[in-house]
């Protein structure tokens, strides 16, 4: 727990979307003080149940000269935190290195591996560091698997399938989220902290194929080092399984390594405090740790899919649906 006297001062940008209240009990638990916040939208009373004397700006320009202000006065921003729109990741982060502040990023850091070169870049003109959250490699469930794969034989190779299945609603197509050139699509919005897991724990990508690729799922397969990963991506509440759907689930997770199931589905709540924690010790993980999966998913994104062929996901033979705002999106 921090003392009076090494109290950080953090401002955060995208205070209203889900996943800021996150960061938000992660400073407040970590013992170091929120002061402004920034988001378009002004539904942010979130703000009361942690930081109610923090400042809140709907305006960049303000925001931006609040913290001039803050910073001529001796109270500079010490870290700020992006919980912005996936495509605007890279310019916040320049904003923060820019005004001499660290960074702490959510996930996907950037959209782009080029990004990254660039902002490494920056990091060295400004002496100040990036972060990201890579919460799945903080999970005890998948600390253990990667410690259990690291020990088995040389040269090993595991079966590994992963679903992954978080339904939207029709509000998903109407926000950024649902428009790819914005959000990076479903490989990059919802599934790159999973893929980063995968090769934190399995190793080197030695191949890369999609299976499927539309508005509301993808499906691929991947050779690591030391796995043959089937994967499934979806956001469709029709592609959940039965089991899920029987108990009013709109969220599906597993992993199955040689037939193995492995218990992830609890233990999320305080993944974001310990990143914290290991951010303001200095070791938290910065562009290097989230180059790997910023790649692979670029890739994922611009790759044709190949169809149903080879060592596909049994969930990518489900029957596909056109996007409900536009025709011709549907690709396999």
């Amino acid at each position: 727990m921090a003392t009076s006297s090494t109290i950080k001062n953090f401002a955060l940008i995208g205070l209203a979307g889900y996943v800021a209240p996150r960061h938000l009990r992660a400073i407040r638990d970590t013992g170091h003080r929120l002061v402004a916040a920034l988001d378009k939208h002004d539904n942010a009373g979130i703000l009361d149940s942690y930081f109610p004397a923090a400042d809140f700006f709907t305006e960049f320009e303000r925001f931006d000269r609040h913290l001039e202000k803050l910073r001529r006065a001796g109270q500079a921003i010490d870290y700020l935190i992006v919980c912005s729109p996936n495509y605007l990741h890279d310019a916040h982060i320049r904003f923060g290195l820019r005004i001499g502040a660290n960074v702490v990023c959510e996930k996907p850091l950037v959209l782009n591996p080029w990004n990254v070169d660039a902002l490494r870049d920056i990091e060295m003109e400004t002496g100040r560091k990036i972060y990201t959250i890579l919460q799945l490699r903080l999970h005890p469930a998948i600390i253990e698997l990667q410690k259990r794969i690291a020990a088995a034989p040389p040269h090993t190779v595991h079966d590994v399938d992963l679903t992954y299945i978080t339904a939207r609603g029709s509000w998903y197509y109407a926000s950024w989220k649902g428009d790819p050139e914005k959000s990076g699509g479903i490989a990059t919005n919802i599934g790159i902290h999973f893929f980063d897991m995968l090769t934190w724990v399995f190793g080197a990508v030695q191949e890369n194929i999609v299976h499927v690729h539309t508005h509301d799922r993808a499906a691929g397969y991947l050779h690591l080092d030391k796995a043959r990963v089937r994967w499934f991506l979806s956001i469709n509440a029709d592609t959940l399984p039965d089991e899920a759907k029987a108990r009013g689930a709109r969220t599906f997770r597993s992993i199955t390594v040689d037939g193995s199931e492995i218990e992830f589905s609890e233990g999320f709540t305080d993944l974001h405090t310990l990143s914290y924690q290991s951010i303001l010790a200095g070791q938290g993980f910065g562009l290097s740790d989230a180059a790997t999966s910023i790649q692979m998913v670029q890739q994922i994104r611009e790759m044709q899919p190949a169809g149903l062929q080879g060592a596909y996901h049994p969930l990518a033979a489900l029957p596909l649906v056109p996007h409900p705002f536009r025709s011709g999106s549907v690709k396999s």
